[in-house]
């Protein structure tokens, strides 16, 4: 007599059955690999092996709709080309140019890239809840602070990357950081100085300061560092906040500039260009964002080159984009 769960051994030739038996089991009877053992009077390893013997054989074969795997395909080949940890993309919109997107319409790239990153932060937080956040400024940060309804991290710091004191922007980073912590009930912490010096002189002397320097320590040293993309353009944040003459952006451009993160402006290969405002901004570098987890936020087709510059310079770890510059950026690379 044969009891249930000690099935007599089956003969060699029969293990094309078992691996069919065990594939049916498992794929369509919807048993996990334990109760198709006991099923099929075997172990837990042995099913396991089965299964995948089963694959290799062709005895099953995985087939997926690729019409529901939204921007999966092009996630992954970025992260492949850029080396990164890890790249979440929105859906696509059909957006393939600024002037093609209707006005109503223009806040949906940041929105949704705003509301992708606070859900990687929640995740972070709530595995680093003692963290230090490094945060830098912009319309897609802003989006951020929109997301973060019930989460509690009240051992987390955030603090700003660059000189937080800008005469006319709502985006400024001292109302990211302070957003953030009224949110999570953390600590927030602020450089006291402005985005840009004066000169490259009032600059040293700004950061010889003793409240400005503990903060910019802290700054150097986040653990995780959530970072924007700005192109340079008259349309970009820097230009409409006035924040850069119009000479000076073209002095930028001259110079090999094609965008800028945290008021630092970088080439083409995502390198620091020779110009003086990178002497005079204030924040952290590209030295000290490549130590930190540094998540790069882009939103808008019309920073596709700004961001696959910037992708070049290996300061960024995780990508956090919209489809439609997604699908961009790789079709260029």
């Amino acid at each position: 007599m044969v009891r249930l769960g000690h099935r007599q051994p089956m003969d060699q030739n029969d293990e094309r059955s078992m691996m069919s038996r065990a594939a049916w089991l498992y794929y369509v009877g919807g048993l996990n690999q334990e109760e198709a053992a006991t099923r099929l009077g075997t172990t837990r390893a042995r099913v396991n092996r089965l299964l995948g013997q089963a694959r290799e054989e062709g005895i099953v074969s995985i087939t997926l709709d690729t019409s529901e795997n939204g921007m999966l395909e092009i996630e992954e080949a970025l992260r492949d080309h850029f080396g990164l940890a890890r790249v979440i993309s929105t859906p696509e919109l059909g957006f393939t140019h600024l002037q093609d997107t209707p006005p109503a319409l223009l806040e949906f790239p940041r929105r949704g890239t705003g509301s992708v990153a606070a859900r990687m932060l929640r995740e972070f937080l709530s595995s680093n809840p003692s963290a230090v956040v490094g945060t830098g400024w912009g319309r897609t940060l802003d989006q951020i602070t929109r997301h973060l309804a019930g989460l509690r991290a009240p051992n987390a710091k955030f603090v700003s990357l660059m000189g937080s004191l800008t005469a006319n922007s709502a985006f400024n980073p001292f109302e990211v950081v302070q957003a953030l912590s009224r949110s999570t009930g953390g600590d927030g912490y602020f450089l006291p100085v402005p985005f840009i010096a004066d000169s490259p002189e009032d600059r040293e002397i700004l950061l010889s300061q003793r409240t400005v320097s503990r903060v910019l320590n802290m700054a150097q040293n986040t653990d995780l560092s959530l970072i924007s993309v700005g192109e340079l353009t008259e349309n970009s944040l820097l230009r409409q906040s006035d924040m850069i003459t119009p000479a000076e952006a073209q002095e930028l451009i001259e110079a090999g500039a094609v965008g800028d993160t945290n008021g630092i402006f970088f080439d083409a290969n995502g390198r620091p260009v020779d110009h003086i405002l990178n002497r005079r901004t204030i924040a952290v570098g590209f030295e000290d964002l490549s130590r930190s987890h540094t998540v790069l936020l882009s939103a808008g087709v019309e920073k596709a080159a700004a961001t696959t510059a910037l992708l070049k310079s290996g300061i960024v770890n995780s990508l956090v984009i919209d489809g439609d510059t997604a699908r961009r950026i790789h079709e260029i690379t």
